[in-house]
């Protein structure tokens, strides 16, 4: 979960630091005092996009700090590990981001530079920000797709799997195909290029590394009489002229002599020396001999040396035209019959790659049906899951469809597939399209959420799917920017209500401006503005105690905090959310009051919370 955070040189905010409650935590405010800003902070936190007009007017940067507990084992904790980041000494993790005037940014992970894109994969497993954009994004097909399948869970998750597994294989299968039926005369053309450099090479036939042996062969034939001469010198030198001449004595009859000369002495240091010498005697003798072996191999042999130079001009050609040396001009020939094998384009090899397509497609169509069955299962669970949470959110009249219809494609169309007896695109995600309707009051068309649901309504709507999705979401801190947007009265209540409820299994950060909302917080925090001299405007952020809350809310209710009847309106919220929560604690109201969103698929009840 998410601990602390501090800002500094955000909008409006010049420095502040907020205390997160493991539960509830509740962001209020007037408008412009700077909300938003905590909400920014957030994203950028979690690697999202830096800009430089967010930076405070006359600071320098902006600067955003989390301190995050993880979980022992967690995904975070691997995340962190592999970027190198060290824990604090309490064990929690600090996360930096760092944005300049001129727009660039800077990471920090546990004391480490780390590219954005680190805050980025961790905030995946950490944080989940829901704001009026997110609302957006639900109207999106594949977003309404992703959520039936969060819901669903491992029912999707594994026939999914083996579905994109097969499909990979399908289109590459396809993919050759395709290839080889519209380019078969330029295949056939590279083919016979192929099949003659093939050819010319297994005609020279070159070893592994023969030209570099050729090339010292070449030289020493060629250099056969200046190399006798020094080799003979150097005989000489070590074991004397053939004809024993005296003035040119050898190396071997000079340590001779000199070990009679040590021989004949009676002391006992120059005896020591003596058998040194003989190891010297028996190294010359070696060397001796094997230049004599090699004075007797060496030979000045032309038509060796011309047949050298012609095997030389034919890996010269070889080497001209596929690689620098030999063992290039080998890998080369490798990777043609490599190639050769793929461009087959005879009638044969084009039967083989269609029946392996129609295989392929056959068994891609099996794991599609399985997806689009735990799909359909799944979605009546969740449409009655969120049906039942929008009669607690003020709207019991209303009702949700979830609808898994094929994305219907022509047989005609690159990546369609026969599945069930109908052609459907087989895409990443499945050949399925899922669409949330909305039934607003009995009698009325299920229309597409976009269509057939207010702005308020579409707040409840993504409220209710977080509160049904709570157990399946991995991620353990929730943030809501104003999703009660255009939400007032009981409806407000109820909200409330929820997002404490979600609070029992997340972290949950709210920012909102309805007092019914706030007054289920476990901590609130609110964004102060103060305009100081030369008009310039700070805002911070401070913990409200019980005092200060019921102020706060009377402000928010009528924007009058020191009126009585405000302060006891403020009051009787408060108590009213006191009591909604502590009936919620018990196991026996819990179960009651939850509904269906309290259990997952298969009726598996919620875990408890997750840091």
């Amino acid at each position: 979960m998410l601990a602390e955070m501090r800002i500094k040189g955000l909008g409006v905010i010049d420095e502040a630091t907020l205390h997160l409650h493991p539960g509830l935590t509740v962001v209020t405010g007037e408008t412009g005092a700077g909300k938003t800003m905590v909400v920014t902070g957030l994203h950028l936190l979690g690697g999202g996009r830096a800009e430089a007009s967010r930076i405070r007017a006359g600071a320098g940067r902006a600067v955003v700090e989390g301190r995050f507990r993880l979980a022992r084992g967690g995904a975070a904790l691997r995340l962190a590990e592999d970027a190198g980041a060290e824990l604090d000494e309490d064990g929690s993790l600090i996360a930096v981001r760092t944005v300049g005037v001129d727009g660039r940014s800077r990471a920090h992970l546990g004391g480490r530079s780390v590219p954005v894109g680190v805050l980025g994969e961790l905030s995946e497993v950490l944080l989940a920000v829901h704001g009026q954009n997110d609302q957006l994004r639900l109207l999106r097909p594949a977003e309404q797709r992703a959520v039936l399948d969060r819901f669903a869970g491992e029912a999707v998750a594994t026939p999914l799997a083996e579905y994109r597994q097969v499909r990979a294989r399908w289109l590459a299968v396809v993919a050759e195909l395709t290839e080889r039926t519209e380019r078969s005369r330029e295949l056939a053309r590279e083919a016979d290029l192929l099949k003659h450099g093939l050819a010319e090479i297994a005609a020279v036939d070159p070893q592994p590394g023969e030209d570099a042996e050729l090339v010292a062969e070449a030289r020493r034939l060629a250099d056969a009489d200046q190399l006798r001469e020094l080799a003979t010198g150097a005989q000489v030198a070590v074991s004397g002229a053939a004809d024993g001449d005296p003035d040119a004595p050898g190396a071997l009859g000079m340590v001779a002599a000199a070990r009679r000369l040590l021989g004949a002495s009676d002391d006992p240091a120059l005896g020591e020396l003596e058998p040194r010498l003989a190891e010297a005697a028996t190294l010359l003798s070696d060397v001796g001999a094997e230049l004599g072996g090699y004075l007797d191999r060496l030979e000045a042999d032309p038509a060796r040396l011309e047949r050298v130079l012609a095997r030389q001009a034919e890996l010269k050609q070889l080497t001209r035209k596929y690689a620098a040396d030999v063992d290039g001009v080998l890998a080369w020939a490798r990777q043609a019959e490599e190639r050769l094998a793929g461009l087959d384009t005879s009638e044969e090899a084009l039967a083989a790659l269609a029946a392996r397509r129609d295989e392929l497609a056959g068994e891609l169509a099996g794991f599609a049906e399985k997806v689009t069955a735990a799909r359909t299962a799944a979605a009546g669970e969740l449409a009655e899951a969120v049906t039942a949470e929008l009669a607690g959110l003020a709207m019991p009249h209303a009702r949700i469809e979830v609808v898994v219809r094929p994305h219907e494609a022509r047989p005609e169309e690159a990546g369609a597939v026969r599945v069930a007896g109908r052609w459907a695109h087989a895409g990443q995600d499945g050949v399925d399209e899922v669409e949330l309707r909305l039934v607003p009051h009995p009698g009325a068309p299920a229309l597409p959420v976009h269509k057939g649901a207010s702005g308020g309504e579409l707040s409840r709507v993504m409220l209710a799917l977080e509160v049904v999705l709570a157990d399946s979401d991995p991620v353990p801190t929730l943030v809501f920017d104003e999703v009660d947007a255009g939400v007032g009265g009981r409806a407000a209540v109820e909200v409330g209500r929820r997002l404490a409820r979600l609070a029992r299994t997340h972290q949950v950060v709210v920012v909102t401006h309805l007092p019914q909302v706030a007054a289920y917080a476990d901590r609130h925090l609110v964004v102060d503005k103060v305009v100081g001299g030369a008009g310039v405007t700070r805002s911070g952020v401070r913990v409200l105690d019980d005092g200060q809350r019921v102020i706060e809310l009377a402000r928010m209710l009528a924007g009058l905090d020191s009126t009585e009847t405000g302060r006891a309106h403020a009051e009787e919220l408060l108590a009213t959310a006191a009591r909604d929560k502590a009936g919620a604690a018990t196991p026996s109201s819990v179960a009651a009051g939850s509904g269906s969103a309290a259990r997952r698929p298969g009726g598996r009840p919620r875990s408890g919370r997750r840091d």
